[in-house]
């Protein structure tokens, strides 16, 4: 009798396993239906309207996981996996197709920015981005300047060169507070943490506890563009459908919104 009540509950147990996993890769088909994008995190609000409108039209989904384009660049290279790449600069998209982890065919470039520095919304203080402008003297005694990481993140590499180029950054390079990403730059300004940053127009626009100060010359940086690309382990065909989508008339508005320029 004891036998037969553990050889019932044992079929039990495998009968439930059989459906559990019989859900869990429903589930997992399911979600593979979905296009995975990996994007620059200063893209967040424009990509997520235009994701939601794609949605609303099309009934199809996307994940979206944003970070810094370095950090989804080491992700892709350890093997993540996802549909779509958008880069807020060009070398991590050389970085990745010199790995050969996306379809160079498909490879655009999707959008243009502009980085500018940021003060608080009530900050008083009014610089004039120009040759030798004293930043140094406006961050006062203790004062740090928020940037993205100048060594990874593209917001904090084209602020750095701005800086240089403008022969600022020696007097500021040790008030610098780095960030893992544009967006966690941006956080330091809007909670009062840091009385400056740098950041994209689009980042400034996405936070009412921040104002523009002055935008950097287009000249003191390199270009600043946002190219796309298919991953090379891609076999979803929604993905291209999406890129597609963000190529119409009816995304653009959702970038332009944000103080992006989208490029032909």
């Amino acid at each position: 009798m004891l036998g037969t009540r553990r050889a019932f509950t044992s079929a039990l147990a495998a009968a439930a396993f059989v459906l559990s996993a019989g859900g869990l890769a429903q589930q997992a088909a399911a979600q593979g239906k979905d296009v995975v994008i990996l994007a620059a995190a200063s893209l967040k609000n424009a990509l997520d309207e235009a994701s939601a409108d794609w949605t609303k039209k099309t009934g199809q989904k996307t994940r979206i996981s944003y970070a810094s384009s370095s950090a989804l660049a080491k992700q892709m290279e350890g093997g993540i996996p996802a549909d779509i790449f958008i880069s807020a600069d060009v070398p991590w998209m050389d970085y990745v197709a010199e790995r050969k982890l996306i379809k160079p065919a498909s490879r655009s470039d999707f959008l243009g920015n502009q980085i500018v520095l940021i003060a608080g919304k009530d900050s008083r203080i009014d610089l004039k981005i120009d040759k030798g402008f004293d930043l140094r003297g406006a961050l006062g005694k203790d004062g740090r300047l928020a940037m993205g990481s100048v060594d990874a993140v593209p917001a904090g590499r084209y602020g750095k060169a701005a800086l240089e180029y403008l022969g600022v950054w020696p007097s500021v390079s040790d008030r610098v507070a780095q960030a893992e990403s544009v967006r966690m730059a941006l956080a330091l300004v809007s909670r009062g943490e840091a009385p400056f940053g740098i950041v994209y127009t689009t980042d400034a626009a996405s936070d009412p506890a921040v104002r523009i100060v002055g935008a950097f010359p287009a000249g003191s940086h390199p270009p600043i563009i946002y190219p796309m690309a298919l991953l090379a382990s891609s076999t979803n065909p929604d993905a291209q459908a999406f890129i597609d989508y963000l190529r119409t008339p009816a995304a653009k508005p959702f970038f332009e919104k944000q103080g992006f320029t989208v490029l032909k």
